[in-house]
């Protein structure tokens, strides 16, 4: 089929619409299409939705003020309880602290202030010098903390050894020191008397008490041990750390103990040395000056009993004094010696930071 017979196809077959639609042209024939009704549209509004938003936001508000106001009331609430609770805990502290001030103080009203002290993780020291009529002296008083804090040391670490409490303090880096017990001489050699015990262990074995000696102490709990012992059961049953022995006990629970003749008059008057705990269950170590033996100077023991009932010492025993009267604090001799320098001896109490 050529191009102009596929023409006249498509005319022929179009021909009867076209004439169609100009007969309706002609005639004025006209299509009404249907009228939109807007009125019945709803048209979309979110002023609804907007008004509920702005109340839901409202009432967030208001909630938000209500829990501003809880948490604000709150937070004063931990303030006042954070507040009393510190003022309770400092109560606390104080009331904690209030038996140890009154202690000290009433130290401090017999003795005077303390010249000087020492602080650490193992023990507190306090150092007094005092003056009473008939003598002068000072104290040491010994707060352990455990018990690396102090501990008997033989002279040169052996029996039958001596050196002075200075040398055995720098020996062994001791911040104090105090002389111990007595001692025999013999042999050239100077011997701990009586009963000793070092490290737990009886240096030379038990000897039952004679002529008023009195074995004296630490516990293996750190308190103040000490009496007379007529077997070493009795002594075993205080667990004894260390101790030495000398003459005589002055004090039993507060009590004054009678002192032996002997020893009230020979020598009347002395340097002395003395050990004795509080209720606390600190220690105290007396050191009295005395210019010699012969009896005319130092403190008596009846008057070393009154000084410690005056500071409610609980137990205290008499150690070596005399030439041996010995006290070192921070390397230095603090009491004056009346042999004119420090005595060696067998036995030493020392005491560390």
């Amino acid at each position: 089929m050529t191009v102009r017979e596929l023409n006249r196809f498509f005319l022929l077959v179009c021909g009867p619409f076209i004439g169609m639609l100009i007969w309706l042209g002609i005639n004025g024939f006209t299509i009404r299409m249907p009228e939109l009704n807007t009125s019945s549209l709803e048209l979309f509004s979110v002023s609804g939705q907007a008004a509920s938003i702005i109340q839901n936001l409202d009432i967030a508000q208001q909630n938000a003020i209500i829990t501003r106001g809880t948490i604000e009331t709150y937070y004063q609430l931990y303030e006042k309880s954070a507040s009393e609770a510190s003022a309770m805990l400092a109560i606390a502290a104080a009331q904690v602290a209030r038996p140890h001030l009154i202690f000290e103080n009433r130290v401090n009203a017999v003795l005077g202030r303390p010249i000087r002290t020492v602080s650490s993780g193992n023990i507190d020291l306090r150092l007094y010098s005092f003056k009473d009529p008939n003598y002068q002296g000072y104290a040491l008083k010994v707060n352990l903390k455990n018990g690396n804090a102090m501990k008997m040391v033989l002279g040169e670490d052996k029996v039958g050894g001596s050196e002075t409490t200075l040398e055995a303090a720098k020996r062994y880096g001791a911040v104090a020191g105090v002389n111990a017990g007595g001692f025999a001489d013999g042999g050239g050699k100077r011997y701990p008397l009586s009963t000793t015990v070092l490290d737990g262990k009886y240096v030379y074995g038990f000897e039952p008490t004679f002529d008023d000696l009195t074995f004296v102490g630490l516990s293996k709990s750190y308190k103040l041990i000490g009496g007379k012992f007529s077997s070493q059961a009795e002594l075993d049953k205080l667990d004894p750390l260390f101790g030495a022995t000398f003459v005589p006990a002055l004090l039993k629970n507060g009590v004054k103990l009678d002192i032996p003749t002997k020893w009230l008059t020979s020598p009347r008057r002395a340097p002395r040395t003395v050990i004795g705990n509080f209720g606390n269950d600190q220690l105290l170590f007396i050191v009295v000056d005395g210019y010699n033996e012969n009896g005319s100077s130092g403190a008596t023991l009846p008057e070393m009993q009154d000084k410690l009932l005056q500071l409610r010492i609980k137990d205290a025993y008499n150690l070596d004094g005399g030439g041996s009267s010995s006290l070192i604090f921070e390397g230095q001799v603090i009491n004056s010696p009346s042999d004119g320098r420090l005595r060696k001896l067998p036995t030493h109490f020392l005491f560390f930071k």
